[in-house]
């Protein structure tokens, strides 16, 4: 088994999609204009409208920008870089500035336009440095 995709519910699939763009700097790909996919080569960020719960059982499985429990992490090779270029865009969205974690690693942490927990990170540590290999 592997995980490979990520999909948030959002009221609104252009404004999220064109935030990822912006601060990933990937170009996403428009299937209709209720999803969209964000893709790496390990893993894809999918966004999905409100209205595609219907095909899920309905509205009442997911709601949209109510999320409290999950962190979306991406890693990078250098966390500070991406904030420099992107603290201007990131302003009103900033939690906590690049800091490096007890657990070895530098991360960014910020919230995407619906209020989900965004890291981006960069292992630091020799241990982090090591777990991660290959992964960037």
């Amino acid at each position: 088994m592997n995980l490979v995709s990520i999909r948030i519910i959002t009221d609104d699939v252009s404004k999220l999609m064109e935030f990822y763009e912006q601060i990933t700097q990937l170009k996403g790909i428009r299937y209709t204009e209720d999803f969209a996919e964000l893709q790496m080569a390990n893993a894809t960020l999918a966004i999905g409208s409100t209205r595609t719960l219907q095909f899920f059982g309905g509205q009442e499985v997911a709601r949209a920008a109510e999320n409290h429990t999950t962190i979306i992490e991406w890693i990078t090779n250098d966390v500070d870089r991406i904030y420099q270029e992107q603290s201007a865009f990131l302003t009103n969205f900033l939690v906590q500035e690049p800091k490096t974690m007890p657990w070895g690693n530098r991360s960014l942490l910020f919230r995407d336009p619906d209020g989900n927990l965004v890291n981006f990170f960069t292992p630091v540590s020799t241990v982090a440095i090591k777990k991660f290999e290959g992964k960037i």
